[in-house]
């Protein structure tokens, strides 16, 4: 097995000290006043020797690991999927590394999660939470380890998050329904819990109410993930083919979004001219399907970068809470 190279060896190679070196790639050049030529050289040094750190080493130094742990939703679905790329390349731009799980959308899975990163010691944690994982989070305040909560949170905790303001982006999407005419409005949501599914609902039940559009029982639906297509297929029966069929239908989330759209095909439907459709999250499908989807989009490169800053600060000390709703995007096509 090929012996690791140190930093006696990059010393050796320059010319100079161990200490100069071990100065030098830890960025405390200035600091020691080191020239620039001798920093440029040994830089050079370690390049050509393929010199890595000891990590470990460092961690007992610096008593961090430069590790976050990442736990998403569904890392299926393309919004966990991007935000993850994004949390992953700030954290680059930090010098800190992201190692991630899936939680599925389980509270046992997630707290398993929870315990295996954290025998790994990483640094913090930025979580995507489950429904029923309060405890997981009353968890890491006692135990004071470092943690954002993002897209979810539970408004009664106080906890650093980095969320969507649900309920302004969602009453936008509806109300844009209104204004383009549209009286008989449905929505298809989850079953849930979590606190910012609820919000969604809360502003299209709000919207209605403000515009005096009577908001019939059977036009607001709940579907449950575990069996989605077939909850989405016998609601979209009911709300398009029902006695009074909507004239445009809100689709809380991009599953369920895409999953309506399929029915659409099947059934031969045309948007927007037999129902008009408004999605949310952003996802390749609304671009693709025939008549392109208006979508309410989040600014997850936003969501992403302000998550591992809010981390990074808490890592490094600072107990402010980092707590920001940030605003949608309602991008407009042809689907309504």
């Amino acid at each position: 097995m090929k012996r690791k190279v140190s930093l006696k060896d990059i010393a050796q190679k320059v010319g100079v000290s161990t200490a100069l070196v071990s100065y030098v790639l830890n960025g405390q050049e200035r600091e020691k006043r080191v020239g620039e030529e001798v920093a440029i050289k040994i830089r050079a040094a370690a390049k050509e020797l393929n010199y890595q750190p000891n990590q470990i080493a460092k961690s007992l130094k610096s008593g961090k690991t430069h590790t976050i742990g990442l736990i998403v939703a569904d890392i299926a679905n393309p919004f966990s999927a991007n935000i993850a790329r994004i949390i992953e390349d700030e954290a680059k731009q930090h010098k800190y590394n992201v190692v991630f799980g899936s939680s599925d959308e389980n509270a046992d899975k997630a707290w398993d999660l929870i315990k295996v990163l954290l025998n790994r010691q990483i640094d913090g944690f930025i979580i995507a939470l489950t429904e029923h994982a309060e405890e997981q989070v009353r968890y890491l305040q006692e135990h004071h380890i470092p943690f954002v909560l993002i897209d979810r949170y539970y408004p009664d905790i106080e906890v650093s998050y980095v969320a969507l303001d649900n309920f302004k982006a969602a009453y936008d999407g509806v109300e844009h329904l209104i204004q383009k005419g549209y009286k008989r409005i449905g929505m298809i949501n989850y079953n849930s819990g979590l606190y910012h599914l609820q919000e969604r609902t809360r502003a299209y039940r709000q919207a209605l109410q403000d515009y005096n559009i009577n908001l019939e029982a059977d036009w607001c639906i709940e579907v449950n993930e575990d069996r989605l297509k077939e909850d989405m297929d016998r609601h979209m029966q009911e709300l398009l083919y029902g006695e009074q069929p909507v004239e445009a239908l809100f689709l809380a989330s991009n599953k369920i979004a895409i999953n309506g759209l399929k029915f659409i095909n099947e059934k031969k439907l045309r948007v927007p001219e037999d129902v008009a459709i408004i999605g949310f999250d952003q996802t390749d499908a609304y671009d693709l399907f025939y008549c392109p989807v208006t979508h309410i989009r989040q600014p997850m490169a936003e969501i992403g970068r302000k998550a591992v800053q809010a981390l990074l600060q808490l890592i490094d000390g600072n107990q402010a809470r980092t707590q920001l709703n940030l605003e949608a995007t309602l991008v407009v096509k042809s689907s309504c």
